[in-house]
């Protein structure tokens, strides 16, 4: 990218809080473009949470600046419509009435801002259900996501907030086609996200095998198995790791590695077809053998043999891991109020290159305000 990123003459002014909203911006900031995150006096309450929401702020919030506005206040109000007037993007995920409220709903701001790409991150998109409340939680129960994770009557969210970061990730998506468009026409627009539709984007798959087929999937755990080998075997020491032979030459490969060489021989397992439905007896066999050897040995043997596994792994051990410590794995924060921390960026590399921003910083609340509102002008507000 020759020292530059391609939206580093791109202003975002942010007003959102949580994840879906400033996953938005974030992804917006890792491309270079300026991210001024408008926040409350007292500070988005998203930087005060602990337990699981504990990394919530620091994730999503990096390389922005921050500026303190109280809409509730005409004068505060007022600057935040004069600094949209020095914006090309508006990331929101308030609700609609909120916005109309306060002038910035997004018909009304393209009126005022007629270059204003509004981005709205929201439950649903336009229909029936549309002013409802959602999180992440709700929509993967309401389309069948969190069914097909747990089983059968025990429907279990993802362990991540996919749904709300794949929801900001859409938002920012629709904002480059906005700014691609907008050099054609130099007029805004409005792009609406849904958490709702984000997650039925993700079940799409279930939907389409009952369309075509009249069949339903059973949960992920009850699935049934395409593959000969696709599955969890616990190693001599406790640990567990995952092993997969899905094509022909991945069979004979972990035959060969675990010293199965008999089952290739087998005349009842010369095709895939016949490999799955012996999934019965074939995967005790290999069980025994991963649990004669230690966990390192096995992935040595894996590794060796070019063969598909994982070992199962918890999200803190990602900081010991070769691969995620290459360069450009992860980025360091400094975070004043609390400590510093290392985070991924965005999984995208460009001429070889990792997209990120320059800072990475979590910025103080209030921070840039001297820096923002110092110059804004006023009677362009008015």
């Amino acid at each position: 990218m020759a020292g530059t990123l391609p939206l580093e003459d791109v202003r975002v002014v942010e007003m959102s809080h949580m994840v879906m909203g400033p996953s938005a911006g974030m992804f917006l900031g890792f491309l270079g473009a300026e991210v001024i995150k408008v926040e409350p006096p007292q500070g988005d309450k998203t930087r005060n949470l602990t337990g699981m929401g504990a990394g919530f702020f620091p994730t999503f919030n990096r390389g922005k600046k921050s500026v303190t506005l109280n809409i509730k206040d005409a004068g505060d109000l007022a600057r935040l419509h004069a600094l949209l007037k020095t914006a090309d993007v508006f990331v929101e995920n308030f609700r609609d009435e909120t916005l109309a409220r306060m002038g910035l709903a997004p018909d009304q701001l393209r009126q005022s801002h007629p270059s204003l790409i509004v981005a709205s991150c929201k439950g649903f998109l336009k229909g029936p259900y549309e002013q409802r409340a959602a999180m992440d939680e709700v929509v993967q129960m309401m389309t069948g996501m969190a069914y097909m994770t747990g089983p059968t009557g025990r429907p279990l969210r993802i362990g991540s907030s996919a749904n709300d970061i794949m929801g900001g990730l859409f938002a920012a998506y629709g904002v480059l086609g906005a700014l691609i468009q907008r050099q054609k026409t130099g007029e805004g627009a409005a792009v609406r996200s849904g958490l709702f539709e984000n997650c039925l984007l993700l079940v799409a798959q279930h939907m389409v095998q009952f369309d075509i087929e009249g069949t339903e999937s059973p949960p992920m755990p009850e699935r049934v198995f395409s593959w000969p080998v696709y599955d969890l075997f616990p190693t001599s020491d406790g640990r567990q790791i995952f092993v997969g032979a899905a094509t022909d030459g991945q069979w004979q490969k972990l035959c060969k590695g675990l010293g199965l060489d008999h089952l290739l021989e087998d005349p009842r397992l010369q095709t895939r077809p016949d490999q799955i439905a012996a999934r019965d007896w074939t995967l005790p066999q290999i069980a025994e053998v991963v649990a004669s050897r230690s966990y390192d040995e096995t992935l040595k043997i894996m590794e060796q043999n070019g063969l598909l596994y994982a070992p199962v792994a918890r999200p803190a051990e990602m900081y010991d891991d070769p691969h995620v410590n290459r360069p450009g794995g992860l980025f360091e924060s400094r975070y004043e109020e609390k400590k510093g921390f290392r985070a991924p960026g965005v999984p995208v590399e460009i001429e070889g290159r990792p997209v990120v921003s320059r800072n990475v910083d979590i910025p103080s609340i209030g921070q840039h305000n001297d820096e923002i509102l110092a110059g804004l002008n006023m009677e362009a507000a008015d």
